[in-house]
C-alpha cells in the first residue's frame, strides 16, 4: 500500500507525542524502581514499536541495549506467532532469543487498539540479580552460560490481563535481593503501561490510520538520512581492527574485524572473530548488533529521528555460529555488553574511518568495573549492585575539542550516571572513600582524552564479596589522528586493594573479599587522544597541570612540555622547543 502524506504539522505533534510517551517511560522507571541500578544510574532503556515488529523510536538511553531490542523483538514476535492477546505481558532476557546479557531483562507489551494489535512498548533494564552462583551475575569463572544465572526465554508473566503469580514467584525465588528485583520488575511493567496509555490517547485524538501514516514518514525520513550519508562515502571496501586483550583469562589477546562494503546508498558490514571461548566474553549475535550500531552511528552522527529506518540499507553477517561475536550456546556471556562489545565498536568505527578520514574520533574508556555484594545489618537482608559509578572511564577526543571527563564507557556513550554518593552509601553498608578524576589518565594528543574515574570502597562491619569485570588494564583507548601516549599506566583500568597497609594491583577479573577496614580502589581508563600530543598548545598543558588532569612528568613525557619550577608551573620554552622538536 503506498504511504499517504502527512501534512508537516501533524508530523511533528505526533512526532512530539511519540517523544514525549518516551521520555515519560525513562521518568516512570527512574521514579518507581527500587535498584540504585536504575533509580541512580539509570541503566534501562525503553522504546516504541509497531505492529510489524519495526522499532520506531529508541529512547536516549543505553546504546548496548537499544540495537539488540530491534532483533530480541523480532525473536519475540515469531515466538508467539498470533498467540498474541490484549492485556499480554512478556518477559524475556535469553541471548539465544536475541537478549543481550541474561542481568539485562526485557518486558514487551502489546499495544491493542479497538481489538487490533497496533504498537509495542518495550521496556529492557540491567536487574542487580539473576540468580547463578555469584552475585550480580557476572562469574568470571564460568565455563558456560548455565553457571552465570536465569535464562528466561520468551514468556507471558500476564496472560490477557491476569498477572501469572506462581512465574514471577518462581523468577524472584531464584534471585537475590528479592525486594531489589520485584521492584524493578514492577517498575518496567509500569513503564510499558504508560507508555501504551499514551499512544492509545494520541490514536484516539488523531486516529490509528494518520498516526501510522506519521510514523512511516518518521521511518522513511530516517532511512533518507543514513542513505544520504553512505552516498557520499566512496565505493569500496574499508576494514577496521581492534584488539580485545587478554583480561586474566589465559587464551591470549584476540583480533575482532570489521569489514565495510559501500555500494551507492547501501553498506554492508561483515564482522571477523575468532572462536568462541570457555570465558564469559562471548557475545550473541542480537548483543553484537549494538556493537555495530554504535560503531555506525559514532561514524554518522546523524540528526533524529532515531529509529529502525536508520538501517533499512545497512545489512550485517556476524560472521559463523559459535564465534566470539556470533556464539551459541552453551558459551558463558555475561560480560557481552561491555567486552568484546566495545572492541567491535571500535572495530566498525575504525572501518569507516578509513572511508571517511574527515568524521574521525577517538575511542572511548572501555568498562572496567565491579560489583559488590554482602549481609546489610540494618536490615537484616542479603545486599546485591553493580556498582555502574565504578565503570565510568573518560570519552574520546574529536578533531576539535578535548574529551569529556567521566562520561563512558563506550558501551554507554554518556547514558549511565553515577548517582550521589551519600545515595549509595544509604543504600548499602559501605563508606566511599573516593570517588574522582585521575590524573595523567586521559589519551594524550593536540586533542586530550577526557579523564577515567577513581571509585574507592570500604564494607562497614562485615566482609562483602568484590567480583570485577571488563578490560582496558594493559591496552589504553585507541587514539585518532596521530594521537599517541608515552605514559601508560594511568592511561589503563585496575583494581587496587589495601590491606594492612600493602596494596595489591589487579588487572584481571576476580571474585575478592573485603573486610571491614580494608579498601577497594577500582580506577578506570580515559579516553583516546586526538592529533600529535606535541601540537598541544603549551598553555592548555599548563592549564591541565593546574587542574589535575596532568602530572608535571606526564607533560614533560607525553606533550614535550618542560616545567621548571613545579611550585608556579613556568615553562622552560626552550628546553620544550628542543623537545618538541627532536620528537
Amino acid at each position: 500500500m503506498a504511504q499517504r502524506d502527512v501534512d508537516p504539522i501533524t508530523l511533528s505533534v505526533v512526532r512530539g507525542v511519540l517523544e514525549t510517551t518516551q521520555r515519560e517511560m525513562t521518568l516512570a522507571l527512574e521514579k518507581t524502581a527500587r535498584s540504585s541500578v536504575f533509580n541512580l544510574a539509570h541503566d534501562y532503556s525503553t522504546a516504541l514499536f509497531n505492529h510489524t515488529p519495526e522499532m520506531i523510536l529508541q529512547g536516549q538511553d543505553i546504546p548496548i541495549h537499544l540495537g539488540s531490542l530491534i532483533p530480541a523483538m523480532k525473536a519475540v514476535d515469531r515466538f508467539f506467532g498470533g498467540d498474541i492477546h490484549e492485556g499480554d505481558l512478556i518477559l524475556h532476557n535469553d541471548p539465544d532469543y536475541a537478549g543481550s546479557h541474561i542481568i539485562d531483562t526485557c518486558m514487551y507489551y502489546p499495544v491493542f487498539y479497538h481489538g487490533e494489535l497496533v504498537f509495542w512498548t518495550v521496556c529492557k533494564g540491567h536487574l542487580t540479580d539473576i540468580g547463578g552462583p555469584v552475585p550480580a551475575g557476572y562469574n568470571p569463572e564460568a565455563k558456560e552460560i548455565y553457571a552465570e544465572g536465569l535464562r528466561i526465554p520468551p514468556i507471558k508473566i500476564w496472560d490477557k490481563g491476569v498477572p501469572r503469580k506462581d512465574i514471577m514467584n518462581m523468577l524472584l525465588t531464584n534471585m537475590r535481593a528479592r525486594r531489589d528485583q520485584e521492584g524493578d520488575f514492577n517498575a518496567l511493567i509500569g513503564a510499558c503501561q504508560v507508555g501504551a496509555r499514551n499512544l492509545i490517547a494520541l490514536m484516539d485524538k488523531y486516529g490509528k490510520e494518520t498516526v501510522q501514516d506519521c510514523i512511516e514518514e518518521l521511518l522513511s525520513m530516517a532511512n533518507r538520512h543514513m542513505n544520504s550519508l553512505i552516498a557520499k562515502v566512496p565505493d569500496g571496501t574499508y576494514k577496521g581492527t581492534a584488539v580485545l586483550e587478554d583480561a586474566g583469562h589465559g587464551f591470549g589477546d584476540f583480533d575482532i574485524t570489521a569489514t565495510v562494503t559501500i555500494k551507492g546508498e547501501s553498506c554492508h558490514i561483515e564482522i571477523a572473530s575468532p572462536p568462541q571461548i570457555p570465558y564469559f566474553i562471548n557475545s550473541y549475535e542480537g548483543n553484537s548488533y549494538s556493537g555495530v550500531y554504535l560503531g555506525l552511528m559514532m561514524f554518522a552522527q546523524l540528526p533524529p529521528p532515531y529509529n529502525e529506518g536508520l538501517y533499512r540499507n545497512v545489512t550485517v553477517d556476524m560472521g559463523p555460529k559459535g564465534t566470539l561475536c556470533n556464539a551459541k550456546p552453551p558459551a558463558p556471556h555475561m560480560n557481552c555488553t561491555t567486552t568484546p562489545m566495545e572492541t567491535l565498536t571500535d572495530a566498525v568505527r575504525l572501518a569507516f574511518e578509513q572511508a571517511a578520514p574527515d568524521k574521525v574520533s577517538a575511542s572511548w574508556g572501555h568498562a572496567n568495573g565491579c560489583n559488590i555484594a554482602g549481609w546489610d545489618t540494618r536490615h537484616d537482608e542479603e545486599y546485591v549492585t553493580m556498582v555502574l559509578a565504578s565503570i565510568i572511564s573518560g570519552a574520546g577526543a574529536t578533531n576539535s575539542q578535548d574529551g569529556w571527563h567521566v562520561r563512558g564507557p563506550e558501551c554507554c556513550f554518556g547514558a549511565l550516571t553515577s548517582g550521589d554518593i551519600e545515595m549509595l552509601e544509604h543504600s548499602y553498608p559501605i563508606i566511599i572513600h573516593r570517588y574522582s578524576m585521575m590524573t595523567d589518565s586521559g589519551g594524550a594528543g593536540k586533542f586530550r582524552g577526557g579523564s577515567g574515574a577513581c571509585w574507592e570502597v570500604e564494607p562497614l562491619d562485615k566482609p562483602m564479596t568484590l567480583i570485577t569485570f571488563g578490560e582496558g588494564r594493559r591496552i589504553p583507548a585507541m587514539g585518532a589522528g596521530g594521537a599517541r601516549s608515552t605514559m601508560i599506566e594511568p592511561k589503563v583500568g585496575r583494581l587496587e586493594i589495601t590491606r594492612n597497609g600493602k596494596t595489591e594491583i589487579i588487572t584481571d577479573n576476580v571474585i575478592e573479599t573485603i573486610h571491614p577496614g580494608e579498601r577497594a580502589a577500582n580506577k578506570n581508563p580515559g579516553g583516546g587522544g586526538f592529533g600529535n600530543p606535541f601540537e598541544r598548545d603549551v598553555l592548555k598543558v599548563v592549564e591541565d597541570i593546574r587542574d589535575g588532569l596532568v602530572s608535571v612528568e606526564g607533560a614533560r613525557l607525553d606533550y614535550g612540555v618542560i616545567i621548571s619550577d613545579p611550585e608556579t608551573l613556568t615553562v622552560d620554552e626552550a628546553a620544550t622547543a628542543r623537545a618538541r622538536a627532536a620528537a
